[in-house]
């Protein structure tokens, strides 16, 4: 799928003709058709999400536009249907909103889980090394002291 927005290179030698002969581009235009349809109906079976649809689609249009600059039909033909592909509806902003926050959210939780992880292990090889007390290890690693007395008890069972 990522190689869908380079798919245009492939009738980039027919672009004279295309831009030439109206029937020629309402062919080309049935292409895009049917891979939008076919980017639809993965997005509705859940093979795969809005965000890559959208991306697919939204690369497939910076594509056309770059490399058919000179052939103003193939360009307005081909890349006004894939901008009609990424028309933005409400929804789709908000579901656009909430992915981002998303990410942003799951990867500061990732990060804190990692902190914390890396804190429980740092404890667990001062508990091993055994010449701190509890409460030292605990305002070293910044645990509190009831996290490492159970490091502790996990370590001798």
């Amino acid at each position: 799928m990522m190689l869908i927005p380079f798919y245009i290179f492939a009738h980039e030698k027919s672009f004279p003709e295309y831009n030439s002969n109206e029937q020629k581009l309402e062919e080309l235009k049935a292409e895009y058709q049917v891979i939008i349809e076919r980017l639809n109906r993965l997005e509705q079976q859940e093979v795969i999400g809005a965000f890559d649809k959208w991306t697919i689609i939204e690369l497939s249009n910076d594509v056309i536009k770059e490399i058919a600059q000179k052939y103003e039909n193939v360009r307005k033909g081909v890349g006004d249907m894939m901008s009609g592909a990424l028309i933005e509806t409400e929804a789709r902003t908000i579901l656009m909103q909430g992915i981002k926050e998303g990410i942003k959210e799951g990867i500061k939780e990732g990060k804190s889980q990692g902190i914390s992880e890396t804190k429980k292990l740092t404890a667990l090889k001062l508990l091993k090394r055994g010449k701190l007390t509890v409460e030292e290890i605990a305002e070293d690693t910044e645990l509190s002291v009831a996290e490492v007395e159970q490091l502790a008890g996990f370590q001798t069972v």
